[in-house]
């Protein structure tokens, strides 16, 4: 469960940075993914889980081509998929976020990118920043098979060049997503001096701001 104890900032990965931010130990560079998504007409949606999906939200509702982003839960039942079951961990959901966007402009493959640099720290396990439990586990939940097949790709292909010193954790899951409860919706912008939102999310929006400034909005 997020704690309401204020502790030191979490360190938070940024592609191309040369200092690291919000007291990381250092700056990781990710690379593309080798490959992607076929290009495909329409709105597309993915599901990340990567801790506490305020700060998931608020980093990918600042992305171009991004056309909407809810808060919510995806790995168990919709019986489940409520704040105070999830809390428990044992309901088997994890936070997780619902990306609609427009291929045309951002591609399912770059979304990963930030995801992986930006928005969590994918070699933890159980855990992100305060929060420890399954529920803030690293997972990505495709959407069709080609989401599956280059999100395992780069998986694999982030440990084989060692981007990061520790193993990727970022599970492929399979499971529903279900929306979260109206408060906990866009609740970055509507409360920004929540003690949560300035220790821990303001600097990931920070990061991606300073690491992806064409694709950021």
């Amino acid at each position: 469960m997020r704690t309401p104890i204020l502790l030191a900032a979490a360190g938070i990965f940024a592609i191309g940075l040369a200092t690291t931010v919000a007291g990381a130990e250092r700056a990781v560079v990710i690379p593309a993914a080798a490959i992607d998504v076929p290009a495909a007409k329409g709105p597309q949606v993915a599901v990340l889980a990567g801790g506490c999906f305020w700060g998931m939200e608020a980093v990918f509702e600042r992305v171009k081509g991004v056309t909407g982003v809810t808060s919510g839960y995806a790995g168990g039942t919709r019986e489940t998929a409520r704040y105070d079951a999830v809390s428990t961990e044992t309901t088997r959901h994890a936070e997780a976020i619902r990306i609609a966007y427009d291929p045309a402009k951002v591609s399912y493959a770059t979304l990963l990118r930030v995801y992986f640099s930006i928005a969590h720290d994918p070699t933890q396990v159980n855990r992100q920043g305060p929060d420890s439990g399954p529920s803030y586990r690293s997972a990505i939940f495709p959407q069709t098979p080609d989401q599956a097949r280059v999100a395992r790709a780069y998986v694999a292909q982030l440990d084989r060049t060692g981007a990061y010193a520790k193993p990727i954790a970022t599970r492929i899951e399979q499971g529903r997503f279900f929306p979260a409860e109206a408060y906990h919706q866009n609740f970055f912008d509507r409360n920004p001096a929540h003690p949560y939102i300035v220790t821990w999310d303001k600097p990931k929006v920070a990061a991606f701001r300073a690491g992806f400034p064409t694709l950021a909005r």
